[in-house]
Formats: structure tokens, C-alpha cells, sequence
């Protein structure tokens, strides 16, 4: 952005000295130049120019000056720009010149006075009289892309129609002029109903938001998925022109046609661009008002392109065809590298879909950072810049923010700032808190699409740094130090969070507000732990340690009772830095506490449920994991496997599998093999399973399954839809609890009801720990029956704690055990 000072050019007539800073406009002009001076009119303005404006830009613009007929009022004129400059005739170029004569206002259309009056809004201040005032100078604008905004493409629960309402608005107000609205989740845009006129109620939501969106300037794209169950009959080719001719009828003038995330007939290329190129002509150039067609293809990112699609695509569909893209994958930054390829593919400007911050793929996280990644020298390879959001709608404003500006005026972006900004416009009401919470919530976690984000920027090297030292034995107390007071801020932020009056986004993000007020205790809790540890006194590092377990119960609890979606369930929060973080203390006070010689605790493996597959796009997805059930992720988009290749899941050793169940529909079918195992070498195919389900579930498996896969057990490559494959389990009653004592594992836990005793084993010629938890009021006893002798020995009695039995007290003991003389029950986590 270009900033000049006029204070001395601008000394005269109206202007007056004002003290308050300049104020700054979003998204960011291309060309301003600012007084410190100030125009003040107290007898308002008087209308000139063109004879009827438009109606909503003049709405904004009475509600920021006094429009009226005074006899003493300063000119507000608006009028057509009169310039040979190519981008002051783009849509919603305007030129605003204000000087102690009046205001000017030069528009290329009714966008460009619409967008020059929300620049007016931002730019107006109260002096101390209560007058309106502005300062003096000249903004020079435009955007750099022709169409900015977003697309409503996600998986998931689509936005609700307040929540489309408002996002209208908050598009007019950031200058963005596009809302493609795709849920993937509405029958009547994808199959089944795709063919049908929308119901009443439906309907009549689509023209309140037609209506809503011309008001503030945005095209309402209204975009239908066919593909799934398409036929390239000339029956369906007229279904679709219908249905165009249905939303048409409701006020729609912006249409799309998406074949993303289908296989099979629907995917030819031929045959989608013949039905475009029949939309175009039949439809499209003949309807009144109708913008350009816009087309999402089936290999609609650089990873999938492996065939002449793309090239199909650009030789025969209709020039004037918008055509969407992603990146060179999936999830993507957006590079001029990567556009370049793609336009010369389908030879055109491709229109960007940018995946963020879309969680449909990480549901129990919220990404709520900066929105980086982008190139500013892609300024001419594209010609549309849209952003998938959340389905949490006011949560996504953080983000898409950044979007607006980054659309608007690539070169002067910086998402840094940007997203600082962005957090204090979104809650004003307590915008540091809000900031430290948002830049603690921007990495997805271990996806599928291996697409991470940088969070906890500020304090990754503290974390870092102290970690590094922990793991030598050592405390880092600078570290340590800054740490503590970030733990305290996130502690604190959520209370500073929920006194906005955006309900809306309180509560779309509560569970994630619960979660951070933990993460923040359980933070502070490490590090008083870490610090225990390095101290000679175990029974004071144990209590530490129950104290951080019980947080991080808490969390978990938290995590399996809220967002309990189908797909990835619960609330996760600094999952890239700051609970691995936590995690990493309590796991290694706890190796500490039970290994005196640490080499003894890399022998030790614990047994756990996760994936199991030589498939690359399932890889890095992670396990949907609950209380007794395991299980993938659903996949979006068409799942791939080759010839040979599987899928699986495997589960702890302490667990048996009660059912099995999965969802592939449209797969095929042919040539499929479910198996078990019990050691992941040797295979028993599960003949229960009929050939052609493509849903089923398996009621019986065998008890001494650890392992379940299905094949691909073909020579070609296998094409299916996961949406679930899934293992419930239950806990093995084989397993004798006591060996829970000596498992190496402080989680697993005997319990000793009250009024119950334990045969210990004392384990010859060592001293013995006793890692044991109560409640406050517990009472625990640990009695020895001495070699000679019958009356028993009293060894320890007091609270279920640490207890350390020394190596000479053991000596002349026969037998040890522990009794509980409390009313409550005594968790015995390990004996060592």
C-alpha cells in the first residue's frame, strides 16, 4: 500500500488538525495517500453526480455522513471515472478524493461505489464534538482478482442459513464479490435429488439469499454435482438445463457445475465438457445476466492429473468455462509454478479453490491461523481466488479475512499482520486472548493429506529448548519461565473470549474453549512436574504426576464427550506444539519414575490400536479412535488400490474385537478379500462376508484376531469410496488384573476395594516402590509376614501415595500385602 503525508499541501478550507492516527482500510488500497489533517462538515453533505446511485452503496454511505440539502453542506459528488487506466474499468475500481472542498467519488459500476463506501466507513472518525471526519487525501482502488470470496464446498453439517446471511454481509464489508454455494451435504445440489426443484422452505432461502448477496454485491454461484449418478443420456443433459432453469427462476445468475470427488462414467472428460459446452450455449448465453460458467473437474489437483484429462479438458470445453483447481494437491499452498502447469493444461487462467480452512478432513480440530501459502506473483494465473471454509462459520472469519486481502492486493499482503488484524476484528472485545487462542489452533494434526500448519509459532523455540534439556535430565528455568506464561495466558484467554457478544462464534467454538482453558492448567502442570522430577523427593514428583494425569483425564474426557461427528470425533488443541509438549513431560517423569536405568525403558513396548496399510493416501491418516471402537477416518475423495495392496486396523493386545463393520458404497466389489490375523503374518480369509455388500457388519470374529484387512485381490486397480471400517472392541477378562501391577504401565491400574488385601511380590533383594492414588480420606496399610515369627509387621500406614519399602525392611519379610483400610477404593498403578 502506497502512504503519503499531504499535511502540508492540505492546510486550508474545511480541514482541521486532528490528533487521532490514521485509520487502516481493509482490504488494503492499492494506491493511498493520507493527510493527518482532517475534513469536518458540520452541515453534512449534499448529493451530486449521477442521478441515481445505487441503492445499497448510498445506504452505507447515509449511515456514515450527513447526506442533505443545506445551503452551507460540502459536495458529496459521484460520477463515472473518466480514465484510459485498464484496471480503474475493472469491476469495483473506484477512486475517492477527499479535500476541504468535499468529497469525490469516481466509480467504474455500482460495485465500485458500494466498495468506495465501505472505505468511507473505515476511514471515518468522531472528534471530540461529535462530528464526522475524515482525513484528506486519495485512495486509488482495485482489486487484482475479478472474483474473490468462497466456496461452501465442505463436508460436513452446511452452514445454516443465519450463518449464510451473515457471511454475505461480512463479504461486502471485506470487498469480496463470490459465494459458490456447493454443500456436499445438500441432496438437492448433489445426488440423490440433484434432478428436483428444491421444497418450499428450501426455495424460499435461496432467494433471501440471492437478494442478500446483490445487496452487498456478491454473486450468489448456485453450483450442482451430478456425477455420482449422471447418465450421458440426452434425458439427464436436459435434467441439468431444468435445474438451471429452477434457480434461475428463484433469482440466481451465477451457476456451476462441479465433478469433483467422483469415479466411474461420470469422470470422462469428453462427456463432462460436452454438457458444459451444451450449458454454455443453450443456457448460459441465453439467459439475461447470467456470469460466466464455472466447472469444477474431476482431476482437480496436480497429484491426480496422471492422464489426458486436463488436456481433454482444454482442447474441447468452451473458452469461456471457468475451470477450478486446488494445488498440486488436494490441500495446498498456491504457487505460480503450479498454476503455470495447470494452465497450460486446460489453457486458460485456472480459478483457485483453496482448501482453508476447510477442516472436513480434521473435524476435531479448528484452523484459525494466518492464512499463508499464498504467492503474490500469481497475480495473472488465475482468474478466480475462492477459500473452502469451516463448517463452523464465524470461526472461518479469522481466516478468510486474510483471503480478502490477499485477493484484493497481493503485493501489499502480509499474513502476519493480516491475521493479527484479523483477530481484533472478529473479537474486539478481547482481541490479544482471542489471537493466543486462534494461533494455538491452526494446525490440522496428522492427516491424510500430510497438510500441517505452523502454530504456536511465538513460543516453539521456548518449547523446543526446554524439551531438549528435559530430555538430558535437565530443567531449562529460562524456558521454563516463558512457557509458564503462555500456559497462564491460555489458562486465562477462554473466560477473556466468551464477554464477546458474537454468540454465534462462542458458541461454534466452546468444546475448543474448554479444551484450551485445560491445555493451559495442564501446561502449567508440567512444568511444575518437570521441575518435581529433577529433585531427589518421589513422593512430591508422584503427586505432580497424578495431578498433570488428572488434567490430561480431563482432556481426554473432554475429547470423547464433545464434536462427537461420524468422521473425526472430538477436540483437539496446540496439537502441533504445545500438547505433545505436556504429553512428552508426563511420558518421560513417568519413564523416569519407573526406569532407574532409562535403557530398560526403550525395551519396553506397549501394545496400541492404529492403521495398518501399504496404501500412500492412507498413510498419514490418523485413527479414529473412542472408548471402544477403532477405526478410519472417512475418506473424501476416491480411494485407489493397487493390485496386492490392503487396509487394516490392529488392536491392543488386552482387547478382543466383538464386531467388525464397514461402509465402502459404489465399490468394486469383484475381487475383494476380507482377512484376519492373529500376528499380522499369517492370513484366514473371513468367509462371512458376502461379496457384492458394499455395507455390512460382522457380528463374530475370532477371539484371537489382532489384525483385519481387506485386499485388493485383483490385477487392476480398485476404485472404492471408504466412509467407514471400523473394529469395536472390548476389554480381554483374560487378562489377570494383577499383571496390571507390573506392566511397566503407570495408566493401567489394579483397583483394591475397600476392605480388600493384595499379595504383593517383593521382589528379591531390591527395594520396592508402590505407585498407588485415592481420594484424600484413603487409608492403605502394607503389612509383612516376617521369616520367623507369626505376628505380622505394620511397614507403612497413612494415604494411598508413593510408598518406598527399603531394600533392609524387606529383607526379613516372607510374604508382603497390601490392605486397604479406607472406604474408598485404592488404584494400584505399578509396583517396581
Amino acid at each position: 500500500m502506497k502512504l503519503l503525508n499531504l499535511t502540508a499541501a492540505l492546510l486550508v478550507g474545511g480541514a482541521l488538525q486532528a490528533q487521532n492516527p490514521l485509520p487502516a482500510i481493509h482490504p488494503q488500497p492499492q494506491e493511498v495517500t493520507l493527510s493527518t489533517n482532517w475534513l469536518k462538515a458540520p452541515h453534512g453533505f449534499t448529493l451530486s453526480g449521477i442521478q441515481h446511485p445505487d441503492e445499497d452503496a448510498m445506504r452505507l454511505i447515509k449511515e456514515t455522513l450527513s447526506v442533505t440539502s443545506h445551503s452551507e453542506a460540502l459536495p458529496l459528488t459521484i460520477k463515472q471515472i473518466d480514465s484510459k487506466d485498464s484496471e480503474l474499468k475493472r469491476s469495483g475500481a473506484y477512486q475517492l478524493t477527499i479535500d476541504p472542498k468535499g468529497i469525490e467519488i469516481a466509480v467504474s459500476d455500482s460495485r465500485g461505489l458500494f466498495y468506495a463506501a465501505q472505505t468511507l466507513q473505515q476511514l471515518a472518525q468522531t472528534d471530540g464534538q461529535g462530528n464526522t471526519t475524515l482525513p484528506l487525501g486519495v485512495i486509488k482502488d482495485y482489486p487484482d482478482i475479478a472474483y474473490r470470496g468462497t466456496v461452501e464446498g465442505f463436508y460436513g453439517d452446511p452452514w445454516s442459513h443465519a450463518d449464510r446471511i451473515e457471511q454475505l454481509r461480512f463479504y461486502g464489508k471485506m470487498k469480496m464479490n463470490t459465494y459458490i454455494y456447493g454443500p456436499k451435504d445438500d441432496p438437492y445440489h448433489s445426488s440423490p435429488n440433484w434432478r428436483k426443484p428444491y421444497p418450499e422452505k428450501e426455495a424460499a432461502q435461496i432467494k433471501d439469499l440471492v437478494k442478500e448477496a446483490a445487496a452487498n454485491k456478491v454473486d450468489f454461484v448456485w453450483a450442482i454435482h451430478p456425477g455420482l449418478d449422471i447418465k450421458w443420456t440426452d434425458e439427464d443433459r436436459i435434467n441439468v438445463l431444468n435445474k438451471f432453469g429452477m434457480m434461475y427462476d428463484l433469482g440466481v445468475r451465477s451457476f456451476a457445475v462441479f465433478f469433483d470427488d467422483i469415479s466411474g462414467e461420470g469422470a470422462k472428460a469428453d462427456k463432462q465438457a460436452d454438457l458444459l459446452n451444451f450449458l454454455q450455449k443453450e443456457f448460459i448465453e441465453k439467459k439475461e445476466g447470467v456470469s460466466p460458467l464455472i466447472m469444477c473437474p474431476t482431476e482437480y489437483n496436480r497429484a491426480w492429473a496422471g492422464s489426458d484429462y486436463l488436456d481433454v479438458l482444454g482442447k474441447t470445453l468452451d473458452p469461456a468455462i471457468h475451470v477450478m483447481w486446488t494445488g498440486n494437491s488436494v490441500i495446498h499452498d498456491i504457487t505460480l509454478e503450479g498454476q503455470e502447469w495447470v494452465n497450460k493444461r486446460i489453457q486458460r487462467p485456472s480459478y483457485v479453490w483453496w482448501n482453508f480452512p476447510v477442516s472436513d478432513y480434521c473435524r476435531d480440530h479448528l484452523l484459525m491461523g494466518p492464512s499463508y501459502g499464498l504467492d503474490p506473483n500469481a497475480i495473472h494465473a488465475m482468474s478466480g481466488f475462492v477459500a473452502n471454509p469451516m463448517e463452523r462459520a464465524e470461526a472461518s472469519k479469522v481466516a478468510l479475512y486474510g483471503v480478502a486481502d490477499y485477493a484484493w492486493n497481493m503485493k501489499a499482503y502480509h499474513p502476519e499482520s493480516d491475521f493479527a488484524e484479523a483477530c481484533r476484528y472478529v473479537l474486539p472485545e478481547a482481541p490479544e486472548a482471542f489471537q493466543t487462542f486462534c494461533e494455538n489452533n491452526c494446525d490440522p494434526g496428522p492427516n491424510g493429506h500430510r497438510y500441517r500448519r505452523d502454530e504456536s509459532v511465538r513460543n516453539a523455540g521456548y518449547a523446543g529448548a526446554f524439551l531438549l534439556d528435559f530430555r538430558q535430565h535437565r530443567y531449562n528455568a529460562d524456558a521454563a519461565d516463558q512457557m509458564n506464561r503462555l500456559f497462564a495466558e491460555i489458562a486465562a484467554a477462554p473466560a477473556a473470549i466468551e464477554t464477546s457478544r458474537n454468540k454465534a462464534l462462542i458458541d461454534e467454538i466452546k468444546p475448543w474453549l474448554m479444551q484450551f482453558h485445560l491445555l493451559g492448567k495442564a501446561g502449567q502442570a508440567a512444568i511444575r512436574t518437570a521441575e518435581a522430577g529433577q529433585g531427589q523427593d518421589r513422593a512430591a514428583t508422584w503427586q505432580s504426576y497424578l495431578s498433570l494425569t488428572s488434567l490430561l483425564d480431563s482432556m481426554r474426557t473432554i475429547d470423547r464427550t464433545y464434536n462427537q461427528n461420524p468422521y473425526q470425533k472430538g477436540v483437539k488443541v496446540g496439537s502441533r506444539v504445545l500438547t505433545p509438549f505436556v504429553q512428552e513431560i508426563h511420558s518421560g517423569i513417568g519413564s523416569n519414575l519407573l526406569f532407574s536405568d532409562q535403557s530398560d525403558a526403550t525395551t519396553t513396548r506397549m501394545s496400541k490400536a492404529s492403521i495398518l496399510t501399504d496404501i500412500e493416501q492412507l498413510k498419514y491418516q490418523p485413527l479414529k479412535e473412542g472408548k471402544d471402537q477403532i477405526g478410519y477416518n472417512r475418506l473424501n475423495e476416491v480411494l485407489r488400490i493397487e493390485p496386492g495392496q490392503s487396509f487394516g486396523l490392529t488392536w491392543e493386545l488386552q482387547k478382543e474385537a466383538t464386531s467388525f463393520n464397514f461402509s465402502l458404497p459404489k465399490s468394486e466389489n469383484s475381487g475383494r478379500v476380507f482377512e484376519w490375523s492373529a500376528d499380522g503374518k499369517q492370513w484366514t480369509a473371513i468367509a462371512d462376508i458376502p461379496a457384492d455388500q458394499a455395507h455390512f457388519k460382522l457380528e463374530k470374529i475370532a477371539p484371537e484376531a489382532r489384525y483385519i484387512r481387506m485386499r485388493n485381490a485383483t490385477d487392476k486397480q480398485m476404485q472404492i469410496y471408504l466412509y467407514e471400517f471400523a473394529i469395536t472392541t472390548k476389554e480381554n477378562t483374560s487378562i489377570d488384573p494383577v499383571r496390571l501391577m507390573y506392566d511397566k504401565n503407570l495408566e493401567s491400574v489394579n483397583t483394591l476395594t475397600a476392605g480388600s488385601r493384595i499379595t504383593v511380590d517383593k521382589r528379591k533383594g531390591n527395594s520396592l516402590e508402590l505407585f498407588l492414588s485415592g481420594s484424600p480420606c484413603s487409608q492403605v496399610v502394607v503389612e509383612g509376614m516376617p521369616l520367623k515369627g507369626k505376628a505380622k509387621q505394620v511397614l507403612y500406614s497413612g494415604p494411598a501415595n508413593y510408598i518406598k519399602l527399603k531394600k533392609e525392611v524387606l529383607e526379613n519379610i516372607k510374604t508382603l500385602e497390601l490392605y486397604n483400610a479406607g472406604q474408598t477404593e485404592i488404584r494400584i498403578h505399578e509396583v517396581n
